[in-house]
């Protein structure tokens, strides 16, 4: 399951933007998602040192798919946020077939099943 997921992430990357790398591309689908954010609120969200952020950041700027505005609230900081380009390039990746697979199959499951595999996940991660 963590093989498919990583080349899940791969496949997305690479539909985004050609040699977009899988971390980059986490950093950048946490900034469509939830952004505008600042680097500090990314790193603490993604568990990352501020170098590997800072990297990836400066890559997805190049892109095209991320941009900085000053933050209103503190001029020391930028926040983080999704271009037009890379909206629509994300929205195109979760429309396509299949990127909701694991939500389609699990439609069609018991209630009860899905919590029982809720909690053998829990406990296999706590294990």
């Amino acid at each position: 399951m963590v093989s498919r997921f990583r080349r899940l992430i791969a496949r997305r990357a690479e539909q985004l933007s050609p040699g977009l790398l899988p971390g980059s591309y986490k950093v950048f689908s946490t900034i469509a998602q939830s952004g505008p954010l600042t680097a500090s609120m990314l790193a603490e969200h993604l568990v990352l040192d501020k170098s590997q952020l800072s990297r990836a950041i400066a890559d997805l700027e190049k892109r095209g798919l991320v941009e900085r505005t000053p933050d209103p609230h503190d001029r020391r900081a930028h926040l983080l946020s999704a271009t037009e380009e890379g909206k629509a390039g994300y929205a195109k990746i979760q429309a396509s077939p299949g990127q909701h697979s694991l939500r389609a199959t699990l439609g069609g499951w018991d209630v009860e099943d899905i919590h029982r595999l809720s909690a053998l996940l829990h406990a296999l991660n706590e294990g």
